[in-house]
């Protein structure tokens, strides 16, 4: 089995790496706590946007076109990033299409599954991404959501090595709803995400992980610093 390494990169942004491929997820790189400039990535495989807010679309149009790589967001989005963010089509899935809530996409080997959130968004609908990369290795970027009951669904589809969580609350789950959100979707290991980046939401992940190992104590609960990267071997 290849290592797979997970780096936060502070907020809702992850880089994803395999023996193979380099995956970034909602790159906003211009975040207070990020550890990487984006104009230092030129090793994006696969660029992957949630939704059309400022927070998460980031640097996304810019990586992809320094770096060659292939992004991916719901049709509307991916649309906008062609004709107002300059993006080739051939460097956008499906020729310029993107895709949309249940369609799934391959790339170096890599395919990524678009499923639901429950969020607001400037063009398109809020996503979120199961990553499935080799070995069975199952990866689930929420994007920006609450609860929701078909989670269940996702972790029995697709059963989930590592799931990476909003908990910040006001825009997103809070510590309590994600914590519960692990009892439907299953994952073998959770990272929180989406907190400590405004002064309006969760400054720190102490509560989520209490909570996590009360409510569903077989998921080991990942606490990473900005930079910091978790490995699965």
């Amino acid at each position: 089995m290849s290592k797979v390494k997970i780096t936060w990169l502070g907020h809702a942004a992850f880089k994803i790496e395999d023996s193979a491929t380099v995956i970034y997820i909602d790159p906003w790189l211009e975040n207070p706590s990020s550890p990487l400039n984006w104009k230092e990535v030129k090793d994006a495989d696969l660029v992957l946007v949630t939704h059309d807010h400022f927070d998460h679309t980031g640097q996304a149009a810019e990586i992809v076109k320094q770096s060659g790589g292939m992004l991916v967001a719901n049709v509307e989005t991916a649309r906008k990033f062609g004709s107002e963010g300059g993006v080739p089509n051939d460097n956008i899935a499906n020729g310029g299409n993107g895709l949309n809530i249940g369609g799934s996409f391959t790339y170096k080997g890599v395919t990524v599954t678009m499923t639901q959130a429950y969020h607001s968004t400037a063009s398109g609908t809020p996503t979120g991404y199961v990553v499935r990369l080799s070995d069975g290795i199952n990866i689930y970027h929420a994007g920006d959501t609450g609860i929701f009951s078909e989670m269940e669904l996702i972790g029995k589809l697709y059963p989930l090595t590592v799931a990476l969580l909003p908990i910040g609350d006001v825009f997103t789950m809070d510590a309590y709803q994600a914590a519960h959100a692990l009892t439907l979707l299953k994952p073998k290991i959770a990272i929180p995400m989406h907190y400590k980046s405004f002064p309006i939401i969760a400054q720190d992940a102490s509560e989520f992980k209490k909570l996590a190992s009360q409510i569903m104590p077989d998921t080991k609960v990942v606490v990473l610093e900005p930079g910091e990267s978790f490995e699965i071997e």
